[in-house]
């Protein structure tokens, strides 16, 4: 027995002993049932959090930390290894603790994206998550859902079911009723109900659980940001190797001198880099979590801070997404009320659909439908299908008289008739006289007693523009934001409503592109304001031909057809009320409909991406400052700045305050950010070098002008080091403008930075792990890294002029890594 029909054999084993009753299970039983077999999801294994907590404790870079702990016991230097074990110990604690903040963080996301279900409980239709799914639940399962359990369909026409991810078949499955359907395939077309036999573990393809499972997903900024670390690596490598040499070359201690070697090279190195990456896009992405824009892949909060073109969705995104009946057109000697009456037939309440709702609440309002309406009994129901673009039923009257009706695209629907080339005018007519006052047509028709269809008339369906959409608009534009509309609707529809909002009114067909060689559809494409009459396929030719043209393209979409533009674009958007596949493909869902959702998640991943270009330029200015000043101090004078115990305090006390920088207040950016990494380098380098020769001067003033010893201008430079590190964060995070430009450092930086800078002094003055320099000389350190601060600071504004009088920058700085 081959493997499906082992799973066949089981599933029929199992759907033996479960009731498919048609009032679905009652809720003391789905809840027994459900804590007999457990949630049904398929648990990630879990890492403890004291093997979490070792996995710091014990890494590559803990491994030199320990290294130089041992050394420091072998030479008997019991201070530097208590303080190089608290170091190591203290940077485990707060890397395991930035880790929890971040898993929680995306664990929180991963709820709010958990699959829901359409279930029977109590014999009433209901919405309930996917992992409260038992066996025995009767629930529906219609186009763009994914299956969320292992389920036997037991009622309805058929399904067209996508298990490529599954089993690898390249081509979507028919399946009918009794066949089975495996979780986390995905809905292309059809309705059914039917029956869970299998949940969680016990599913043959149990993959729900894992839909966001790409949320840790690595971007293009972090791997950017790493490469900053190697390259700060092999820098520092290279640096003390030099410095090791010279020590043997003047015969000194080599245990002392590995020692000290070991400990540059971990302060040197970005200790805190995983954790500050982490800990700002899982902030990052709970902020916009807040904004009702929930990330399901952290790729895209760097990729939403540099789209210059977004695609979005008329209905419900620029549109209210409140449809209304404005006007009934009867064709064919059928009255309101009839055409009513068949409208009404060929919508389903329970599926909730918007256009179904809409013709619902405008026949209950008709009399004459709702005492009609009881005297049919609709037999078998198609649902929508975007594909042939209509709904059809089949109906019963009390006679026992059986006929169809369909409602969906009016040119869809001209088609069936037998008389369309007599009405095609009238129709189109009509059409055009709807569109021309932004209403959308949806026609109607019915088959006779021979059973030829019947145009019965057309629907005017008004979707107002949201009141905040002109104003939301007008602020993407503002921040660079080139916004087209892309609509399913007639081209006339899509215009008026584009002129209203103000987007435009060179709302384009799709029939405009697709023909047309590249170059001449992307200029088509690229100075469009918007398309009608677009296909989800469309939106895919859409989205290529603008990546083709070096724009960072955003594009929204709901249904399961959208999926491969979904992922194709730099940024993918499935809007509120998105099917679950439009999901699964998109880097961001929103959950309140609007365009205003889109463009605050475009603001706080422009914040998100400012903190992580400070960060950049911060560790890289402070990794050549202070191994470049070593080096030279060490080969020029043969003089040790400071201790190993000195840079392990400084390690300390830089890494704290800079886990903050996640949480730091920051200006948004008028125009998309790319990643530029040739002016973060150059910018950083300047700032390193002249920290150098701000540490030659003060080496200079202890020894030359205050004529101090050589452990006081030890502690001096220590001193120095640690609030001029600090002050470079102040630096970085204004970007061109002076540092005490808006907006303000958030609380818990600045606190936190002037604490630590509070901490270093009172271990210089008190003289902790080094010789004491009194308040007075503290005092003086302060003032000379305060003016060396505003020296930095106007230099760093002349080098960001400068470079943007060369040009020194790439179009998409990702190209430069």
């Amino acid at each position: 027995m081959n493997t499906e029909e082992a799973k066949q054999s089981s599933v029929e084993e199992i759907f033996g002993k479960l009731s498919s009753s048609k009032t679905g299970l009652s809720s003391q039983e789905a809840q027994k049932r459900l804590e007999e077999n457990g949630p049904n999801e398929i648990s990630e294994k879990k890492i403890s959090p004291l093997l979490k907590f070792l996995g710091y404790f014990w890494g590559p870079i803990p491994w030199m930390i320990e290294t130089a702990a041992v050394l420091s016991a072998v030479i008997r230097h019991w201070e530097d290894f208590g303080v190089i074990f608290a170091m190591l110990l203290i940077n485990s604690m707060v890397g395991f603790w930035q880790e929890y903040k971040a898993d929680n963080a995306i664990e929180l996301l991963k709820k709010r994206l958990a699959l829901k279900a359409r279930v029977m409980r109590d014999g009433k239709w209901a919405e309930a998550l996917a992992r409260t799914l038992v066996p025995g639940d009767l629930i529906r399962i219609r186009l763009g859902d994914i299956i969320p359990a292992d389920i036997k369909l037991v009622e309805g026409d058929y399904l067209l079911v996508d298990q490529s991810a599954l089993t690898g078949e390249s081509l979507p499955v028919e399946k009918h009723a009794s066949d089975i359907g495996y979780s986390a395939s995905i809905v292309k077309q059809g309705e059914m109900d039917a029956l869970v036999v299998g949940t969680g573990v016990n599913t043959y393809f149990g993959k729900t659980a894992r839909l966001v499972s790409e949320a840790k997903t690595q971007s293009h900024f972090q791997k950017a940001v790493i490469k900053i670390g190697d390259y700060l690596i092999v820098i520092a490598v290279a640096l003390v190797a030099v410095i090791f040499m010279a020590a043997l070359f003047r015969h000194e201690r080599f245990f002392e001198i590995l020692q000290f070697a070991l400990i540059l090279v971990v302060a040197s190195i970005p200790v805190a880099m995983p954790a500050v990456l982490t800990v700002t896009m899982a902030v990052g992405a709970a902020m916009l979590a807040r904004k009702e824009a929930i990330v399901s892949k952290l790729v895209a909060i760097e990729e939403m801070a540099g789209v210059d073109i977004l695609c979005s969705d008329k209905t419900g995104t620029i549109t209210k997404n409140e449809l209304s009946v404005k006007e009934l057109k009867p064709l064919g000697g059928f009255s309101d009320t009839e055409m009513l009456l068949w409208g009404r037939l060929a919508s389903r309440a329970e599926d909730k659909d918007p256009v179904d709702d809409t013709i619902i609440a405008r026949a209950q309002s008709v009399k004459g439908v709702t005492q009609n309406f009881g005297d049919y009994k609709v037999i078998s129901f198609k649902p929508f299908d975007p594909v042939a673009k209509r709904t059809e039923v089949s109906v019963e009257d009390r006679g026992g008289k059986k006929f169809k009706i369909t409602k969906g695209a009016p040119q869809i629907i001209l088609s069936l008739v037998s008389n369309k080339d007599l009405i095609s005018s009238e129709i189109d007519a009509a059409i055009n006289d709807f569109a021309a006052k932004g209403y959308r047509a949806l026609g109607v028709a019915r088959t006779d007693g021979a059973g030829a269809w019947q145009y019965a008339g057309l629907f005017a369906i008004y979707d107002p523009p949201r009141e905040d959409s002109l104003e939301t608009i007008k602020t993407a534009k503002s921040m660079g934001l080139d916004v087209k509309m892309v609509t399913g609707d007639h081209v006339a529809v899509a215009r008026e409503i584009a002129r209203e909002v103000g987007l435009g009114e060179n709302i384009l067909p799709s029939s405009s592109f697709l023909d047309k060689p590249d170059m001449e559809a992307q200029k088509i494409i690229e100075g469009a304001d918007g398309f009608a009459q677009v296909f989800p396929e469309h939106k895919y030719k859409i989205v290529e031909e603008l990546q083709e043209k070096n724009h960072i393209v955003g594009m929204t979409g709901d249904g399961v057809n959208d999926a491969p533009a979904l992922k194709k674009a730099d940024a993918g958007i499935a809007v509120a009320g998105a099917t679950d596949a439009a999901k699964s493909a998109a880097a961001i869902v929103l959950t309140r409909p609007g365009l205003s959702v889109i463009i605050d998640a475009v603001k706080e991943s422009r914040k998100i991406f400012q903190r992580m270009n400070s960060y950049a330029i911060y560790r890289i200015a402070e990794t050549i400052r202070v191994l470049l000043f070593m080096t030279l101090a060490i080969l020029a004078f043969n003089f040790y700045p400071v201790t190993a115990i000195m840079i392990v305090i400084l390690a300390m006390l830089n890494d704290i305050p800079i886990m903050m920088i996640a949480y730091d207040k920051t200006k948004i950016d008028p125009r998309p950010v790319s990643w530029d990494m040739r002016s973060v380098l150059t910018l950083s380098t300047v700032l390193g070098i002249a920290g150098v020769f701000a540490s030659f001067g003060m080496f200079w003033i202890g020894k030359e002008v205050l004529h101090l010893d050589l452990q006081m201008i030890q502690t001096l430079i220590f001193l120095k080091l640690s609030i001029a590190g600090h002050l470079t964060i102040y630096l970085a995070r204004t970007g061109k403008e002076p540092f005490w430009h808006k907006p303000y450092p958030a609380p818990v930086l600045l606190w936190t930075c002037e604490s630590t800078k509070v901490i270093a002094t009172l271990f210089a003055v008190y003289g902790i792990f080094m010789k004491p320099i009194g308040w007075g000389l503290a005092i003086f350190v302060w003032c000379y890294a305060f003016i060396f601060f505003f020296a930095s600071d106007f230099i760093k504004i002349r080098v960001y002029e400068i470079m943007d009088h060369f040009g020194i920058r790439f179009s998409r700085g990702i190209k430069a890594v």
